[in-house]
């Protein structure tokens, strides 16, 4: 991993689409800070597409998409996509205001979209009841996170984000659970998410670039144009992919649970470190920076 400042000005000013995890990447100890709330909106502002890409569940993807600054989340590991467009009253509304003589509106209704990947299998398939119960019988102090509630296609085991805070270990051992029942399994900072289906965070990710606004993937040029920004091992898909991906100084954490790290790394941790990234790249793309 480079220091972050090590990136081009090229670099920098070569991407389009921000794509970023939440817990601990955009969060510090659970909690947004102001200034990576604010980082959104200047990422925003300066004209890039803003996409989290998350292990949370559908419930917090619903809120996120209708009062975040961003173009769409991607949750639950890849199950699912919403973001909103608008309904084409807008430009009815300016249309009107045209021809009363007044200045035309900014505003119009946004609609929610949804879409959820043709292999997301609901969490109560009976495999997923299997390793609930087998991983909660053999791993004292293990519990379901308590945002089960809001999802739909995975279950998310809690090792990390409520007390007691179980070593890495036991992340480790609830996946080899999941695997050894045939489902998917991928460790965060703080939950380990268990699935059925062959998707991920990368696939969604690729996929909804892709719908929404006609990347294509395939060549270092368009990996390139994507810069990525996480924490943890369910990171590493999009740490392999693209060569702009950036950790927060946590990530150090992880080092030897992933084979693919990300290229730059910030010196800072969770949101102040997400801050970092966008103050470095926005200052390098108005070459402000090195």
């Amino acid at each position: 991993m480079k220091a972050l400042a090590e990136m081009s000005a090229a670099e920098a000013s070569g991407f389009r689409y921000m794509l970023m995890d939440i817990d601990d990447t955009l969060t510090t100890a659970g909690k947004l800070p102001a200034v990576a709330y604010a980082a959104l909106w200047r990422l925003a502002g300066a004209g890039l597409k803003v996409i989290p890409v998350t292990g949370r569940p559908a419930g917090w993807c619903d809120l996120i998409a209708r009062e975040w600054p961003v173009d769409g989340v991607v949750g639950e590991n890849g199950a699912l996509v919403f973001w909103e467009e608008d309904d084409g009253s807008a430009a009815e509304v300016g249309a009107h205001n045209t021809a009363q003589n007044a200045a035309p509106s900014m505003g119009g209704r946004r609609v929610l979209k949804q879409e959820f990947h043709p292999q997301a299998v609901r969490n109560d398939h009976p495999v997923l009841e299997k390793i609930k119960k087998r991983a909660l019988e053999e791993i004292t102090g293990l519990r379901m996170a308590k945002d089960q509630f809001a999802r739909l296609f995975d279950i998310a085991l809690d090792f990390a984000e409520e007390d007691p805070v179980l070593p890495l270990e036991t992340a480790e051992r609830v996946r080899a659970i999941a695997e050894e029942e045939g489902a998917r399994a991928k460790i965060s900072s703080i939950h380990v998410n268990v699935w059925m289906g062959e998707y991920d965070k990368l696939s969604m990710a690729e996929h909804f670039l892709q719908s929404r606004f006609g990347w294509r993937g395939g060549t270092e040029a368009a990996y390139r144009e994507v810069l990525f920004a996480g924490d943890s091992p369910n990171d590493e898909p999009m740490f392999a992919r693209f060569p702009l991906a950036c950790g927060v100084a946590n990530v150090e954490r992880y080092r030897n649970y992933m084979k693919h790290l990300p290229g730059f790394i910030a010196s800072r941790e969770g949101g102040e470190g997400f801050a970092e990234i966008a103050e470095t790249v926005l200052a390098k793309r108005a070459g402000g920076y090195g």
